[in-house]
């Protein structure tokens, strides 16, 4: 199946342009579309009723990855000349090594930006073939961080009409920083539905996934899913976990695309995890076989998004294709500050 298979018409007005906090609604209370997998037929709800559709002995599984506010602006430094410029930070690879976007410049090996008095970064690696270069930062761990978290602003895309905090881009639950684009299928979640979840019996564990930058701004370069390389860890207590519900006949629920595509990256061929640290590039499409997760909770992908390809493994192409186009007419919004789909 093509990524074509799945181009639909958004019309602008469905993109969700601020977040719903500020259009009046409480981020839990944002819609919520239930896909039933095997019928494709449709149940319209609030996400606050998400433990509805749950039952005692389901795992949700969640992303605790913190996102860090990516876009950068500092000063090029040759000789005594200073030029500025805007960085976009795409895949952390150590301590105090980035993979960077530079923004309308083309940096050599060698240049040095200066981001702050005791901030710089200088470029190690450029690939004329690919839109990263790579960053070596004068400081790592929570030194770097403190300092890209004064200065950084979140990843915005075309359709965001106006700059919001970092806090709106963040998940209550987020702990280790390293996201540069928000796993945002976790947006919606509050700690009184968390606890809510928890108290029906439903249980949560969590899993990091860090997520790469894919808004690269120029149409000139494509990163398709087996290109995008993410850092990922899944402790010990998720995986026994998630042992225990399937072992009692409770379901794996992933909150987001990020959460499958880890999970799936660490299973073996008959779905045993363990404990793991690593990258993956795992391409999900109709065709995958999926040996861990059983339901998916996650937001409304725009047309021809690879994200489309992932749920077709969960449910037919052309059911889901027609509960996207139920969606549309009953005026969903799309996007990191939209309305859920929850496919079960």
């Amino acid at each position: 199946m093509s990524v074509a298979a799945m181009n639909f018409t958004l019309p602008e007005d469905l993109n969700a342009k601020m977040p719903p906090e500020r259009r009046g609604v409480r981020r839990d209370h944002v819609r919520m579309m239930v896909l039933n997998k095997q019928s494709g037929a449709t149940v319209h709800s609030v996400f606050f009723q998400l433990d509805q559709y749950l039952k005692k002995g389901d795992l949700i599984i969640l992303n605790g990855s913190r996102t860090v506010p990516a876009v950068l602006k500092g000063f090029w430094e040759q000789g005594n000349n200073s030029k500025e410029v805007e960085i976009r930070l795409a895949h952390r690879k150590s301590a105090n090594i980035w993979e960077a976007l530079v923004v309308e410049e083309t940096l050599q090996i060698g240049a040095t930006i200066r981001f702050t008095p005791s901030l710089t970064a200088t470029i190690t690696h450029a690939h004329p073939e690919a839109p990263f270069v790579t960053l070596d930062f004068n400081l790592c761990c929570s030194d770097l961080y403190n300092e890209i978290y004064q200065i950084g602003q979140p990843v915005r895309y075309e359709y965001i009409e106006q700059p919001w905090d970092l806090d709106y881009y963040q998940t209550v639950f987020a702990t280790e920083p390293g996201s540069v684009e928000m796993p945002s299928a976790g947006r919606a979640f509050s700690w009184e539905m968390l606890f809510r979840l928890q108290k029906k019996g439903v249980n949560i564990a969590f899993i990091q996934l860090h997520t790469g930058l894919s808004y690269l701004l120029d149409d000139k370069w494509h990163l398709g899913p087996r290109e995008n390389y993410e850092e990922y860890h899944v402790p010990e207590e998720t995986v026994k976990a998630i042992d225990k519900a399937k072992q009692e006949g409770g379901r794996i629920i992933a909150v987001g695309t990020t959460v499958v595509r880890t999970l799936e990256t660490v299973a073996d061929e008959v779905g045993k995890l363990c404990s793991q640290t690593g990258w993956t590039n795992l391409y999900i499409h109709a065709d995958t076989k999926l040996k861990v997760v059983d339901g998916l909770i996650t937001g409304l992908h725009e047309p021809e998004a690879s994200h489309l390809d992932l749920l077709t493994a969960f449910v037919d192409q052309k059911l889901l294709y027609n509960a996207y186009q139920e969606a549309i007419n009953r005026k969903y919004l799309w996007h990191e500050f939209g309305d859920m789909n929850l496919i079960l």
